[in-house]
C-alpha cells in the first residue's frame, strides 16, 4: 500500500495540469491553414470597382490603388460595398484597413445570406471595428432576427426577455487603433465560432448558434459614414471534402 501511495499523483498535482489543459483548449485558434479554398481577392490596383462587386447605397470609390468608403451626407444607411459567393459555411475575411480621420467612425464585415428570409436583410453575422472596441455579433438570432428586428421597430420595443437574449449574442472587446495606420484584420468563422485578429494579434472569439449557418453568399465592407479606406482584401473557403 505505502508503494502504491508513493506513486499515485495527488488532487494538487492533477489540478493545475487539467487547468492549463483546458486554458490552452479554450485559448486554441483556428488553423490558417483551413481555409485552402481562394474565393475572391482584390487589391484594388485597377482604377474603379471590378465587375463583380455590387453596392447599396454607396458613394465608394476604388482609387491610386485603395478603395475608400464614402457615405453620401443624405444617404439613412452607411455605404455597402459588396461581393456574392457561392454558399459557404466556414470563411476567412482578411482586409487591410486605414482610418484617414477622426471623422472614421468604423466599419462592418458582414457575412450574409440574401436566400435567408428568417432574419432582416439576409443578416447572418456581424464583426463592427472602430477605433475602439471590436463588436462580433451572431445578426441571424440575434438583433436582425425577423420578430427581433420587427419588434425593436415598434412603440412599445423589445420586451425584457428579448433584452435579456441579446445580451448572449454579441460580445465586445475593447481595442485602441491609430488613426493613418494600416492595420489587418481577418475574420474566420468555423461551425458556430467565429474568431477576430489585427495586425497578428488575437482580438476575441464569440460561439452562437446563428453563426453556423451553412450557405454564407455574401459578404461586404459598410462604411459607417467616411474616411475609412481599404486595400488587399481577400475571402477564402474550408475545402469541403
Amino acid at each position: 500500500m505505502a508503494g502504491s501511495q508513493r506513486y499515485a499523483p495527488s488532487m494538487k498535482a492533477i489540478f493545475p495540469l487539467l487547468l492549463l489543459s483546458l486554458t490552452a483548449a479554450a485559448s486554441a485558434e483556428i488553423p490558417a491553414s483551413y481555409y485552402n479554398k481562394a474565393v475572391f481577392s482584390d487589391d484594388f490596383s485597377s482604377e474603379g470597382f471590378g465587375k463583380r462587386w455590387s453596392h447599396y447605397k454607396s458613394s465608394s470609390v476604388v482609387k491610386d490603388g485603395v478603395l475608400t468608403g464614402i457615405t453620401a451626407e443624405t444617404s439613412d444607411h452607411p455605404a455597402v460595398d459588396a461581393i456574392v459567393i457561392e454558399p459557404e459555411r466556414d470563411l476567412e475575411v482578411s482586409v487591410k484597413f486605414k482610418y484617414v480621420s477622426d471623422k472614421a467612425k468604423g466599419f462592418n464585415v458582414w457575412l450574409d445570406d440574401k436566400t435567408y428570409k428568417g432574419s432582416h436583410a439576409g443578416h447572418i453575422c456581424s464583426i463592427v471595428v472602430n477605433p475602439t472596441a471590436v463588436i462580433i455579433a451572431d445578426a441571424k438570432t440575434g438583433r436582425f432576427m425577423n420578430e427581433i428586428y420587427e419588434k425593436s421597430k415598434t412603440p412599445e420595443g423589445l420586451s425584457a426577455e428579448q433584452k435579456k437574449l441579446l445580451l448572449t449574442k454579441s460580445k465586445t472587446v475593447p481595442v485602441k487603433l491609430t488613426l493613418q495606420d494600416w492595420h489587418t484584420l481577418v475574420v474566420r468563422t468555423k461551425g458556430d465560432e467565429v474568431e477576430v485578429s489585427i495586425d497578428s494579434k488575437p482580438v476575441g472569439s464569440f460561439q452562437s448558434e446563428g453563426i453556423s449557418h451553412d450557405s454564407k453568399t455574401l459578404v461586404s465592407l459598410t462604411t459607417n459614414r467616411v474616411d475609412v479606406q481599404y486595400d488587399d482584401f481577400s475571402i477564402k473557403a474550408a475545402a469541403k471534402p
